[in-house]
């Protein structure tokens, strides 16, 4: 069994303790690290048997996949790795070239709907590789403003490159009052009942150990990425790795005003 997991520091607490062998994945199971947009491609693709899958991802091929219980990435309030990095105010955008990270589909689709409904902005976007190597090579491109996830996202606020921050997850709970949920988990339909189960066992058992290790965590973090011991423990702590009847609504809600479809029933 293959099982994606993306690189960033956020699924540490899901990941920790298989990493460190405290909890071992099923028989033959194999971790497959890489972008939440490469997860989604391969998961679709087949060449993964489940894996932690961007939201907006899941819904739109809702069909092929089954949505595993208790377990996503939310926040319900800032998130802090999923930000809009700006040389001017939000609502001065209009016109101007925002470039988008290629690595998260749900990131680029709440921005876009931040622009529409929120900020009544209508920038010109484009597409740009935003990961944690690329930031000196980012800085250099043509912009007024960027979205960045994960790990980058950490690292350039730490470094203050940019006079306006805007934080998704805290722009989305301002504007609704709901908390947002970026990335869930999904199994293919085709993929052995069992085996999935087992995976899936593996992934609740590892998060237990993880939410109660967030100390340790967030000091590999650190050392990972630079940023320091108090904002990645800061950081981790505040997010949500459940998956309740909230979360399903918070989904669902989304989903709907981006005009995606909704298939949000777990497995």
């Amino acid at each position: 069994m293959r099982i994606g997991r993306i690189g960033y520091i956020n699924c540490a607490p899901v990941y920790g303790a298989i990493d460190r062998r405290v909890v071992a994945l099923p028989p033959g199971g194999e971790l497959v690290t890489g972008t939440p947009s490469e997860l989604n491609d391969l998961l679709v693709a087949g060449e993964l048997d489940m894996s932690v899958i961007s939201a907006i991802e899941y819904a739109r091929h809702g069909k092929d996949l089954l949505l595993l219980p208790d377990l996503a990435i939310s926040c319900d309030g800032a998130v802090r790795s999923v930000a809009l990095f700006s040389k001017r105010a939000v609502e001065r955008l209009g016109g101007s070239t925002v470039l988008l990270s290629a690595s998260s589909r749900t990131s680029v689709a709440l921005l876009e709907l931040l622009c529409r409904e929120v900020w009544k902005i209508l920038p010109k976007f484009a597409e740009a590789r935003a990961e944690a190597p690329d930031l000196e090579t980012l800085a250099a491109l043509p912009h007024e403003a960027v979205l960045v996830i994960g790990d980058a996202a950490l690292q350039l606020a730490a470094a203050g490159t940019y006079p306006h921050r805007y934080d998704l997850g805290e722009e989305w709970k301002r504007w609704t009052g709901l908390p947002f949920v970026f990335a869930v988990w999904a199994a293919r339909r085709v993929a052995s009942p069992a085996a999935v189960q087992r995976g899936h066992q593996a992934l609740l058992d590892s998060r237990t150990w993880g939410l109660a290790h967030l100390d340790e965590l967030a000091a590999e973090a650190s050392r990972k990425t630079g940023v320091p011991i108090a904002a990645c423990r800061e950081y981790l702590g505040g997010l949500d790795y459940a998956f309740s009847d909230q979360h399903r609504t918070a989904l669902t809600d989304f989903l709907r005003r981006v005009g995606s479809p909704q298939f949000v029933q777990v497995a």
